[in-house]
């Protein structure tokens, strides 16, 4: 069955998330509990990526502390180095392999900063250019579509930002039961998708991280492109073009008005969590929604075209 392994990572996600919370807790507590950070500096890239955006999202408004998503290529094209004040700097690589990530974590270490690895991998690159390493746990991802990985770092995010101080509460994880609804959702609005000829996502504050991964589900497993934007800048001009024959796949807070400009406006289930929680929840949609496009045109997404597993950029 065409992403077969995407399908059972999917539906992993509930049990590696509830087994996840407490050990990433326990682990983040040894090292960072009762230090204290003049800025967070996080290099990541594709998906985890969007999980560092979701994180800076949970540092900036739960701590007031700014939050830098690095640009690898600073370091690694034009060699050159950054100077920071008394930085956390963070490393995020599901396969731990990536080499610019590892870079920017080696250089900012070097200089004295603390340094922290967050990967599914031991042993890899990525732990051994950092001083502290968070194991995501999460078991094997036999797919090339980050599912569980994705959320598994969420989740660390999460709890890194109440060891450093903020009051969030314990997360809440998704069951198996948001699992089933949320696919059923995703068929209802699989139709629209495929014959949209111009597609975005849409979302702000903590899910746009969620929006800018969903565009990137659709577009690796189902080949459609999709672009994410934060329902703010799509005011912007980009809803020039959300006209008859686009769709919007939208997040948390709706804009109805688009469909009065002739976009099918497709609204993701809401999960019934806080909002800092709501990024683990509204992701399975997205994935989902990529799983189906892909099987409706025939596609793998556990070997899509001109992917790998593992991607090593500098």
């Amino acid at each position: 069955m065409l992403g077969e392994w995407m399908e059972k990572e999917v539906r992993q996600q509930p049990e590696v998330l509830a087994r996840g919370a407490a050990g990433y807790l326990r682990d983040l507590r040894g090292f960072l509990e009762g230090r204290s950070f003049d800025m967070v500096v996080i290099a990541a890239r594709g998906s985890s990526d969007n999980a560092a955006l979701y994180g800076r999202y949970l540092i900036e408004v739960n701590l007031g502390v700014p939050v830098s998503l690095a640009a690898p290529s600073v370091w690694t094209r034009f060699g050159r180095r950054i100077r920071y004040r008394n930085c956390l700097a963070i490393g995020i690589s599901q396969s731990g392999a990536a080499p610019d990530v590892s870079e920017v974590l080696a250089s900012i270490r070097e200089d004295g900063h603390a340094t922290l690895a967050i990967t599914n991998t031991p042993g890899s690159r990525i732990t051994q250019a950092a001083e502290f390493t968070l194991l995501l746990g999460a078991g094997e991802e036999r797919s090339v579509a980050a599912t569980k990985t994705y959320t598994a770092t969420l989740m660390a995010m999460h709890e890194l930002v109440r060891v450093l101080g903020g009051e969030l509460g314990e997360p809440a994880v998704p069951g198996p039961d948001w699992v089933e609804q949320v696919l059923e959702a995703a068929h209802r609005a699989l139709g629209p998708v495929l014959r949209s000829q111009t597609l975005f996502t849409l979302s702000r504050g903590y899910s746009f991280a969620t929006a800018q991964e969903a565009a990137l589900k659709l577009m690796e497993c189902a080949l459609l492109s999709c672009k994410s934007y934060s329902l703010a800048d799509f005011q912007h001009g980009p809803r020039a073009v959300a006209s008859h024959g686009s769709a919007a796949i939208v997040f948390g807070e709706s804009d109805e008005s688009l469909a009065q400009q002739g976009c099918m406006v497709l609204s993701a289930p809401k999960p019934p969590v806080a909002e800092t929680s709501a990024p683990m929840w509204d992701i399975v949609f997205g994935q989902w929604l990529a799983l189906l496009a892909a099987r409706a045109r025939g596609l793998n997404p556990d070997d899509p075209q001109f992917l790998k597993k593992v991607t090593q950029t500098l």
